[in-house]
């Protein structure tokens, strides 16, 4: 499987914002964006004329590299969230919150979506009573997803317990961190998403 193998902390720098990917590090003095708060490389601290393709393309770069999400596969995401009713962009968003890694990352049982990720590809994670390990999985209204008996013990899902209450969890999920169990009780709207960005800019680039 495809996947960036890079530091974290250049894409966020890149962006010139925190895209919150390292989890409690984002949130330290040591996040590199607070030392050096300009995209990497040696051109990196000149002046680029943000162009219309320019702000469109970062858009879509952003977006995906906070969900973790690679070309090939977000491009296949924005043409399902085309072929739906409504706004493609708020489509694309909710089909992307809508992923088991974001959700498991969002209900506060892992520090960042990559330690989501790989929580969920372990066979950590079940749906409805089944083990699921595919992070790309997606929920729908009323679905259960628990921690496995047999991963109740190890010290991510003890942190999660023990700073249980520290993260706001949307309002369509229900985190009950007593038995590591989420309730999905609807698809998320636009207006409880707070992920930053434009998504019409991205609307736009593939639009062309």
């Amino acid at each position: 499987m495809a996947r960036y193998t890079g530091a974290d902390c250049k894409r966020c720098r890149r962006e010139k914002q925190k895209l919150f990917l390292k989890g409690a590090k984002c949130e330290s003095a040591k996040c590199p964006i607070e030392i050096r708060p300009y995209p990497p490389g040696e051109h990196g601290r000149g002046r680029t004329k943000d162009s219309e393709y320019l702000l469109q393309k970062r858009e879509k770069q952003k977006c995906a590299r906070i969900y973790g999400i690679l070309e090939k596969q977000f491009r296949g995401y924005y043409n399902e969230a085309n072929r739906q009713s409504g706004k493609t962009g708020e489509n694309l968003l909710r089909i992307l919150e809508s992923r088991l890694d974001n959700v498991v990352y969002r209900a506060g049982f892992a520090k960042s979506r990559d330690h989501a990720r790989q929580l969920v590809r372990h066979g950590h994670i079940q749906v409805n009573g089944r083990k699921t390990d595919i992070p790309s999985a997606r929920v729908v209204p009323n679905d259960i997803i628990e921690v496995r008996d047999g991963s109740k013990n190890l010290t991510p899902f003890a942190v999660a317990q023990g700073e249980a209450g520290d993260k706001t969890v949307p309002a369509w999920l229900e985190a009950i961190p007593g038995s590591l169990r989420i309730l999905v009780h609807s698809l998320p709207e636009r207006q409880v998403i707070d992920t930053q960005v434009q998504e019409q800019l991205i609307v736009e680039l593939y639009s062309k």
